[in-house]
């Protein structure tokens, strides 16, 4: 069974290796060059982070920043992808923060457009980044 939780220091290493294997295999049109395995810290720097663990692996994680009630990162290990744990850390994140939330999520990121898009996230804007172009979604009520 999937436990979502908040993360704490003892998380720190398999959230780095999740991030940076997570970005490696998903942004295959970005330098790889650019990934670090201590990009993590600073990418999350004053993020409020919840994560998913299952029988005491870690399996996922949520970060948002609760200004702007902005998901700046959802990462889950492709093994577990299509299983759910995304809607469930989606739904965790909705219960602490609220509505509306927006995101920023990378054209190229299809598997993550479409994700997005079947939880009801409606287009805001485009917009074009360093990675190439990106749409800026937003959730006014519930998933």
């Amino acid at each position: 069974m999937v436990e979502i939780t908040e993360h704490n220091k003892s998380h720190l290493p398999d959230l780095r290796k999740l991030f940076l294997q997570e970005r490696q295999s998903t942004f295959v049109w970005v330098n790889q060059s650019e990934f670090r395995l201590k990009d993590f810290e600073r990418e999350t720097e004053g993020e409020y982070i919840l994560i998913a663990i299952e029988n005491g692996i870690l399996i996922g994680f949520i970060s948002v920043w609760e200004r702007n009630n902005f998901i700046h990162h959802l990462y889950i290990d492709k093994k577990y992808h299509g299983q759910g744990v995304g809607t469930k850390l989606l739904h965790a994140i909705i219960a602490k923060i609220g509505f509306p939330i927006t995101l920023k999520c990378l054209e190229n990121n299809t598997k993550a457009v479409n994700f997005y898009i079947k939880k009801g996230f409606t287009q805001k804007e485009r917009g074009l980044s360093g990675h190439g172009g990106y749409i800026l979604f937003e959730l006014k009520e519930t998933v």
